[in-house]
């Protein structure tokens, strides 16, 4: 076999227990350099205010259906948000509260041990992992209500199911003691829920079409510029093998650590090379590709709708293009085997930011 029809392993250190980020005076700790295959980090983050980054993000891919929750604490404020498209339609809709200095926002150091849950006037949101351990078998539970712009009730009720043994992409990226991410990436993960808006109804996932939930969290200090690509995707390939897609770009080059794998069944093939990101910003719906030189993946997303979002809150400004649509191209693990996906739902993103 050809050397480069194999994801060969990754040269960065896996990590195999769990690690303190930081050490005693806040610096990023030599041992937590490197990735796992489940969350094993502790973001001991302290000190150095304005520059810590800490979130949460889930986005549950569902057929036309596209929901997405936001829970972040940015030091000099707080963000709460659930958003929802119709992708056959373009309809969209939603609801963000900020709060100043991250009031009312409270992440764990360690993902997943605790609830998060927020209260504002018009959004309620709780999320909750049973068990508390995101390396074990169990279900996350995400519910939020709240009240559209033109003041319809809405609600949505959804568990995403985390099989036992099914590992994450979890990694440090490490521009400098000072400056560096933790980030855990989970992909692939089945889910189910309703979604209602007024008298709508819509329900996902379960003895229907397939429904995937997607998770970001990020603990970490950030420069306070940065642009960065992620792409997500989820489903079946043509041999019938469940396929999670992670894949990052812009914000890990240069550091030796990358943020991109493909999960296989449940099982994570790191990538530890940078993907190359074919789009254009000015035009986000026409094909985004991203290929691995290795040969790894070779991937389009062909995108239905772009979610165009600015957000201008004194020191902090943010713009996303974020494509939701269906990848189809090549995969290949570390056994070499290739694998085809055809019109697996997914998205991807450019983000430019000061913040």
């Amino acid at each position: 076999m050809d050397p480069a029809d194999r994801a060969a392993p990754s040269a960065e250190p896996e990590l195999t227990r769990p690690v303190e980020l930081c050490t005693a005076r806040g610096r990023l700790r030599p041992s937590a350099r490197g990735w796992s295959r489940h969350p094993l980090h502790v973001a001991n983050l302290s000190g150095s205010w304005g520059r810590n980054k800490r979130w949460d993000y889930w986005a549950i891919l569902a057929g036309d259906l596209v929901v997405s929750l936001t829970y972040a604490d940015l030091d000099y404020l707080g963000l709460a948000a659930v958003w929802g498209v119709d992708l056959s339609s373009g309809a969209a809709g939603g609801r963000t509260e900020v709060r100043p200095l991250g009031r009312g926002i409270d992440l764990p150091r360690r993902p997943g041990a605790r609830p998060l849950a927020y209260r504002g006037r018009r959004l309620r949101l709780r999320i909750h992992d049973d068990p508390p351990d995101l390396s074990a078998g169990g279900t996350t539970h995400l519910r939020a209500e709240w009240l559209e712009a033109d003041g319809t009730p809405a609600r949505l009720v959804a568990q995403v199911a985390r099989p036992r043994g099914h590992e994450s992409l979890n990694v440090v990226i490490p521009w400098s003691e000072r400056r560096f991410q933790y980030t855990s990436k989970h992909q692939g993960r089945p889910a189910s829920g309703t979604l209602q808006i007024g008298d709508r109804r819509t329900e996902f996932g379960g003895a229907g079409e397939p429904a995937w939930g997607v998770l970001d969290v990020g603990r970490g200090r950030w420069p306070y510029r940065t642009r960065w690509n992620w792409g997500a995707g989820a489903g079946r390939s043509a041999d019938g093998a469940t396929v999670g897609l992670q894949l990052g770009g812009r914000w890990t080059e240069g550091t030796g650590f990358t943020e991109n794998g493909v999960i296989v069944d449940g099982r994570l093939h790191k990538i530890g090379r940078e993907v190359r990101w074919d789009y254009h910003w000015d035009d986000p719906l026409r094909p985004w590709r991203v290929t691995d030189p290795g040969g790894a993946l070779d991937l389009v997303l062909m995108p239905r709708h772009d979610r165009h979002d600015r957000l201008e809150a004194g020191v902090l400004r943010t713009e996303v293009h974020q494509v939701f649509g269906h990848w189809s191209g090549t995969v290949r693990g570390e056994d070499g085997v290739p694998r085809e996906l055809s019109g697996i739902q997914g998205f991807a993103e450019e983000s430019r930011s000061r913040w």
